[in-house]
């Protein structure tokens, strides 16, 4: 399977009820299909520091963020796949960069600092070496397994669109390990049995996928999964989960 090593593109992020997201989906048609991958699980590790200077940084709502995750596509351990991102956002525009390696090179580096072994080409080594010039100058750790189950669309339509919802937004701040999903709470959002949508794309949202949100009364909101749970869980009180 082939994996998008960097992008560049534009997130918007709605929070709506389950029924609202079906009848998106429904009204949409065929301007959405459902991703090749279909109903998955997304699972991280947040990295930050001592004082969680990058959470509380991106909280700020500077012109410029960045975090830092480990991530895989469902629980993984020893040599399942593992991706390695910075995630920065400048003016509103997404850039991810990340390498494809095994999780037992990823905790090995992390926790360690060897180098992992699987680096292959220049691509690999350049995005490498601007994770490793963030981990030194920050000295960041995992802090947060944070999870969530993924429903994703596509675009024939639209070049560059997709469409994700997700649920069961769900974290814990000790066993940080991708090996398991058990021991989580959920975050409460305000809205029961609720979707995170997110509209990525090259540019402005379609005007006809637009017509439908309005129709529908969906606004865009600002909200971060990783903001969120720091909010509700480790703010008041950060000693207990340091």
């Amino acid at each position: 399977m082939a994996y998008i090593q960097s992008f560049r593109r534009y997130e918007t992020k709605y929070l709506l009820t389950r029924q609202q997201a079906e009848r998106l989906v429904e009204m949409a048609g065929d301007m959405l299909i459902p991703d090749r991958y279909g109903d998955y699980t997304i699972c991280n590790l947040y990295l930050d520091t001592e004082d969680f200077y990058f959470i509380e940084h991106s909280l700020d709502k500077p012109v410029y963020k960045e975090k830092l995750r480990l991530r895989s596509y469902g629980n993984t351990d020893g040599e399942g796949t593992a991706f390695l991102e910075i995630k920065k956002k400048y003016n509103g525009v997404v850039y991810k960069r990340r390498i494809t390696l095994p999780y037992i090179q990823a905790q090995r580096y992390l926790l360690h600092g060897e180098r992992p072994q699987c680096l292959d080409g220049f691509r690999q080594e350049q995005i490498f070496s601007e994770i490793d010039w963030l981990i030194k100058r920050y000295s960041p750790v995992p802090r947060v397994y944070l999870a969530y189950d993924r429903r994703a669309y596509a675009s024939e339509q639209f070049q560059g669109l997709r469409v994700t919802f997700d649920s069961s937004i769900r974290s814990r701040f000790s066993e940080l390990t991708l090996a398991h999903d058990s021991g989580t709470q959920l975050l409460h959002t305000g809205i029961e049995d609720y979707r995170l949508m997110e509209i990525k794309s090259d540019g402005a949202v379609p005007y006809p996928l637009a017509q439908i949100l309005s129709e529908l009364r969906i606004y865009p909101v600002s909200f971060s999964k990783y903001g969120n749970i720091y909010k509700a869980f480790l703010c008041a009180d950060k000693e207990i989960h340091v």
